[in-house]
């Protein structure tokens, strides 16, 4: 796992995308120190990572795009495969590695509370957890982006895709007013949630009986609930969405709560990922 950490930092360092990561990082953050620290006087710094956020849609896709995706379109993954190392130690190297390149910028960023409480009152406690959650929320994001890079052997649709999922979660809450809160759609979004989720076993254990068995399983599940009592899908869509936005978990640290929950659920998304990019990279190894 050393081997692939070290391997991968040097890809990184060799090329541009560490420091177009870093520089658009501190550049966002930056802005918003200026805009809010400085220009409008305000000692919260967690409101300036706040502000930060939105460029995670961005950066985030440019980093993971290539690190799985490029090793199958040079078809260098094969020789991971006969490395003595497991799959999971070569999913978790490139993705300590990540963390490493994200966790460069927010090192430096961590010094600017310290700089700002020489000139006002800055409540540290609140700023360094928000900074403490947000490399966890930014790990979650990177941790999908892995996954997402495994799923093809193009960079850009690699990316694509990635901006699009996380720029979904951004608005997810912002968007979740606007679905129908009926318990008919409700009942919709989850049979082809149940769908999609059995295409996706499908793909990656190549196991047709075990992706159809899902889907069918969870459908038989939502029809038989719907039967006995369908006020349970009454607002379950809307709340869905609420639920799973990592943006928004990240508002209660930047409120002054240091949510362990919160915390739960990046760590919970973290897992999951990086499971479902070992039984992808499994699932190409086999091939």
């Amino acid at each position: 796992m050393n081997a692939v950490l070290k391997h991968e930092l040097r890809s990184y360092f060799h090329s541009f995308t560490a420091y177009v990561f870093g520089a658009f990082l501190l550049a966002i953050v930056g802005i918003g120190a200026m805009l809010y620290n400085l220009q409008a006087a305000v000692s919260n710094f967690e409101y300036v990572l706040s502000f930060g956020t939105i460029i995670f849609v961005v950066i985030v896709p440019i980093l993971t795009m290539r690190v799985i995706a490029e090793e199958r379109k040079q078809k260098t993954d094969q020789l991971l495969y006969s490395l003595p190392i497991s799959t999971v130690q070569v999913i978790l190297g490139k993705y300590l590695a990540l963390l490493v390149i994200y966790l460069i910028p927010l090192l430096i960023i961590s010094i600017y509370p310290l700089i700002f409480s020489q000139f006002g009152d800055v409540y540290l406690p609140t700023s360094y957890g928000s900074i403490v959650a947000i490399f966890i929320m930014g790990a979650a994001l990177v941790a999908l982006g892995v996954f997402i890079s495994s799923l093809t052997d193009n960079q850009g649709l690699a990316a694509g895709i990635g901006i699009a999922a996380i720029l979904f979660n951004y608005y997810s809450v912002s968007l979740s007013e606007y679905v129908s809160s009926t318990a008919f759609g409700s009942i919709v979004a989850l049979v082809i949630l149940s769908v999609i989720l059995g295409a996706i076993v499908r793909y990656l254990t190549r196991n047709e009986l075990l992706g159809y068995g899902i889907a069918f399983i969870l459908i038989a599940v939502i029809t038989a609930v719907s039967y006995i009592d369908p006020n349970v899908f009454e607002g379950l869509l809307p709340n869905i969405m609420r639920q799973l936005s990592l943006f928004d978990r990240f508002s209660t640290f930047v409120s002054g709560v240091f949510d362990l929950t919160a915390i739960f659920y990046y760590v919970s998304v973290i897992v999951f990922f990086l499971f479902l990019s070992v039984q992808s990279l499994e699932k190409r190894r086999y091939n």
